[in-house]
């Protein structure tokens, strides 16, 4: 059979789009299978196309043959009732080791080694889509052939029941590990950032989500006893625009700020955003100025010229 593999997100972004786990998945299932496998041509017919999505902003491509097989993240199953598509990827595909030739520009291993999250957080998918339980799916060699950067998408690994010899794995593996999707600083104790300690690690990500729960000591806790010290490696995800004031977006940067870690300001649905909170993400984002200027109140957002302006230190 001939195949056409569509990443939307490789179609759309005018950078490097970041590698497709599903399209890499499918393509090494069909290339088993003796099939010809490329990147979808509008020009061409194919008996099967594979279209994969990570964000629902992502634009669908009009041009995709109706006999489109649609999945990821960024489709919604009952709000495209009218397109094929897969709500997960079936096991027979999920089960194979990544086509990483579709990305040549890339040197690292993806994948997850665990599913689920017993978190059930309003604002993601996860736990309706894998469930209210944390469990290991995958072994590391399952998608890792022994590349010096291992980059893992799993939701909260440290939910996990196995997380310390998945913690011990890693740090055996010798690669350098990035936990893409942040770990649960809720999670971590004395054992568990013990471990991390001895895993290779450039960049710790956490979150702090919801300005109701104070986690003000939990960030102290992993400050003293975490390797890394060095604030541009320490980031925090700070949701804003969900269940949260400016007042209180604000007041987290800050207490972080003041500990020693880098926020990084992300904002639920932008479209709906108020502008003061499309400030304080690229006051808080661009950190030249977050670093040069401790004052939110000093900066002011260009949104029409995409310019940031701060007052008293930078000119346009």
């Amino acid at each position: 059979m001939n195949i056409g593999l569509h990443d939307a997100e490789r179609e759309h972004r005018k950078s490097k789009p970041f590698p497709n786990l599903a399209i890499m998945k499918i393509s090494a299932f069909h290339k088993a299978h003796g099939d010809c496998v490329e990147w979808w041509q509008s020009n061409k017919n194919y008996d099967w196309v594979y279209s994969s999505k990570v964000f629902d902003f992502t634009p669908d491509n009009p041009n995709l043959p109706a006999k489109t097989i649609r999945g990821g993240t960024g489709y919604n199953a009952k709000a495209n009732e009218k397109y094929m598509i897969l709500s997960a990827l079936p096991e027979k595909y999920n089960q194979m080791f990544p086509d990483y030739s579709l990305y040549p520009d890339y040197d690292f291993a993806l994948g997850y080694l665990t599913r689920g999250c017993p978190r059930n957080c309003p604002f993601c998918v996860v736990t309706q889509k894998e469930g209210n339980i944390s469990r290991q799916v995958a072994k590391l060699t399952d998608f890792w052939a022994h590349q010096a950067y291992i980059k893992l998408l799993d939701p909260n690994i440290l939910a996990c029941v196995d997380r310390e010899q998945i913690i011990k794995s890693l740090a055996d593996s010798t690669a350098w590990i990035d936990f893409t999707q942040g770990l649960d600083v809720r999670l971590i104790n004395k054992t568990i950032i013990s471990l991390l300690n001895q895993v290779k690690i450039k960049t710790l990500y956490t979150a702090w989500d919801n300005p109701k729960e104070d986690l003000t000591k939990k960030f102290i806790f992993v400050k003293e006893h975490f390797k890394i010290k060095d604030y541009r490696r320490l980031k925090v995800y700070v949701l804003t625009n969900f269940n949260s004031s400016h007042i209180e977006d604000l007041e987290r940067v800050r207490i972080l700020r003041d500990l020693g870690f880098d926020p990084y300001v992300m904002i639920y649905n932008k479209e709906t955003a108020p502008q003061i909170t499309i400030n304080l993400q690229r006051y808080v984002n661009n950190k030249i100025i977050f670093r040069s200027c401790i004052d939110f109140t000093a900066y002011k957002g260009d949104s029409k010229a995409g310019r940031y302006l701060l007052e008293g230190s930078m000119k346009p």
